[in-house]
C-alpha cells in the first residue's frame, strides 16, 4: 500500500538556525510512522503559488509548517477554500499562535500532535484584503518589527535594544477614528492592535478577551505610550486607566489614521496604511491540537 504523503512547509531563514537537520529528524520521523515526507521551502517569492503547487502534486493528509506565525500565515493563504488540518513546528522568530494554543513542544511532541486527528478551527481577520490569524497592529510595535527586522543584533537582546530605540526615536501620536459594530471612537493613539488571539510570542497577554474561534477580533487602543507603560504591557500589567488603553470586540471595523502609520501583520512589517478595513473571513483554519 502506498504511504500518504505529509506536506512539511519549512521556513529556512526563520529563527534564525539552519533547518537541514531539524528537516531530516522530521523525515525519520513521519517514515517511521508510515508517512512519506514532501518538502516545501519557502523564498520569499510567489511562495503561496509553490505551496498550491506542491499540494496539488503531492495531495497530502496532512500539512506541517515548520517556521512562525508568517509561515502559518502564508500556509492559510494558500490552503484558502482546502479541507486540511495544519500541524505548527514552532521555530520562527515569532511563535505567538503556537504559545496561544500551548504547542511550545519539543520536536517529536509537536510531531506527534501534528499527525493527530483533533484540531480547532481557528478565524481569518482580514485586513485590507491580507490574512492575519494571530495579532497585527500599527503604530509602535510595527515600527519595533521593522527597526527589529533591520538590526543585525537578534534574540532578546536585539529586541530590547529596539524598543529603547523606538521609544526613543518615536513619531508623534496619531489621530484615529475608528468605526466599529455600533461603536465610533475618535482619539490620539500610539498603537492599535487588530488581535485574534490573546498574546504575544512573549506570552504577553495584550488581549484578554481574545477567542481564536467566536468569529469576533478585539481592536486594542493603546492611547498612550512610554517607557513605563510599554514595559506594563510587556510584563502583561492590566491598564486600569481609559486614557491608557480601550479594548473594543466587534466582527467588523474601518479604522482611519491622520497620516500614514507602520503596519505589520503577525510579525511581517507590511509599509504604511492610513485607512484598514478589518473584518472576519468567512473560511478557518484547522490546527492541530492535544
Amino acid at each position: 500500500m502506498l504511504k500518504k504523503n505529509v506536506l512539511l512547509v519549512v521556513n529556512p531563514v526563520s529563527g534564525g538556525f539552519d533547518k537541514d537537520e531539524f528537516v531530516e529528524a522530521t523525515r525519520d520521523f513521519i517514515n517511521n510512522n508510515d508517512f512519506n515526507l514532501v518538502v516545501y521551502r519557502t523564498t520569499g517569492h510567489d511562495d503561496v503559488v509553490g505551496i498550491q503547487n506542491m499540494y496539488e502534486t503531492s495531495q497530502p493528509y496532512r500539512i506541517i509548517v515548520a517556521g512562525g506565525d508568517g509561515t502559518l500565515k502564508l500556509v492559510g493563504e494558500a490552503m484558502a477554500g482546502k479541507d486540511i488540518i495544519c500541524g505548527i513546528l514552532p521555530v520562527g522568530s515569532s511563535n505567538g499562535l503556537a504559545v496561544e494554543l500551548d504547542l511550545i513542544k519539543t520536536l517529536d511532541e509537536n510531531l506527534e500532535i501534528a499527525l493527530r486527528h483533533d484540531y480547532v478551527e481557528i478565524d481569518i481577520v482580514l485586513i485590507n484584503g491580507k490574512k492575519s490569524l494571530h495579532l497585527s497592529d500599527i503604530g509602535l510595535n510595527a515600527e519595533l518589527i521593522k527597526n527589529y527586522k533591520k538590526s543585525k543584533v537578534h534574540g532578546k537582546w536585539g529586541y530590547a535594544l529596539q524598543v529603547f530605540r523606538t521609544l526613543l526615536h518615536a513619531k508623534k501620536p496619531f489621530r484615529v477614528h475608528i468605526t466599529a459594530s455600533n461603536k465610533v471612537v475618535d482619539c490620539e493613539a500610539r498603537m492599535i492592535v487588530m488581535a485574534n488571539a490573546k498574546k504575544y510570542g512573549t506570552g504577553v497577554v495584550i488581549n484578554p478577551l481574545g477567542i481564536l474561534n467566536d468569529g469576533k477580533f478585539e481592536l486594542v487602543i493603546v492611547k498612550k505610550m512610554n517607557l513605563l507603560i510599554f514595559c506594563k504591557i510587556m510584563m502583561g500589567i492590566k491598564m486600569k486607566k481609559e486614557n491608557e488603553i480601550e479594548i473594543i470586540s466587534t466582527n467588523l471595523a474601518v479604522i482611519k489614521t491622520s497620516f500614514p502609520v507602520n503596519f505589520q501583520i503577525d510579525g511581517e512589517f507590511m509599509g504604511t496604511e492610513n485607512e484598514l478595513n478589518v473584518s472576519i473571513a468567512t473560511e478557518k483554519i484547522k490546527v492541530a491540537v492535544f
